[in-house]
């Protein structure tokens, strides 16, 4: 019991540490952050950063891979209503800009470690998407990994790390409640592609 509250306290400074690293690698990605303004942040020695971390690299890698839990568990994947996906989808994007920016680094920058696990998840919607699709509960005109990127980048489209999102013209955001309906219906069309045929042939050949 006497080891509580340092256990308490050794918790929530690791978690100050992190939600100061996700601003700072956010803002300055993995070369541009550095460990002693994260320390500054998050009110602690910054030899507590090496002590939970070890290295600049590790503290990233778990940033990333906290959060990306986060949006395995708050978007779950759901390949029989795709179009409900990619408006939540959008959504977390609006919602969560420092995540984005986060995100962005992380394939600018290369992290093996995050893009695995980020390419493991990928891989898994894809199966998931393919059987949908064999069901027939999915179009079957574009192929299920090319359908899963294009879906997550039109929910994507508008975050702040996007290429072509708002930044470039801000009139784009000025109604994302009309931004979200295009993006439901956009992919509404892209998962229904192809149906409309196979049906016809279906009866064709009876």
């Amino acid at each position: 019991m006497r080891n509580a509250p340092k256990l308490r306290n050794a918790e929530a400074t690791r978690e100050r540490i992190l939600e100061a690293a996700l601003a700072e690698f956010s803002a300055h990605g993995i070369a541009g952050a550095r460990v002693d303004r994260i320390a500054q942040s998050a009110g602690c020695n910054k030899n507590l950063i090496y002590i939970y971390f070890e290295d600049k690299e590790t503290l990233f890698t778990t940033v990333l891979m906290k959060h990306l839990m986060r949006v395995h568990e708050e978007q779950p994947f759901t390949p029989d209503d795709l179009p409900g996906y990619a408006g939540k989808l959008f959504d977390w994007a609006i919602d969560n800009p420092d995540l984005m920016r986060l995100l962005a680094w992380c394939t600018l920058e290369q992290k093996r470690n995050g893009s695995a696990e980020r390419g493991a998840a990928f891989r898994g919607k894809i199966g998931k998407l393919a059987a949908a699709q064999q069901a027939g509960q999915v179009g079957r005109a574009f192929p299920a990994d090319f359908l899963l990127t294009a879906i997550m980048s039109l929910g994507t489209a508008w975050s702040v790390a996007s290429l072509f999102g708002p930044s470039l013209d801000p009139k784009l955001a000025e109604h994302p409640a009309k931004l979200r309906k295009s993006v439901i219906e956009a992919v509404r069309l892209l998962t229904n592609a192809g149906m409309q045929s196979r049906v016809a042939k279906a009866i064709k050949s009876r």
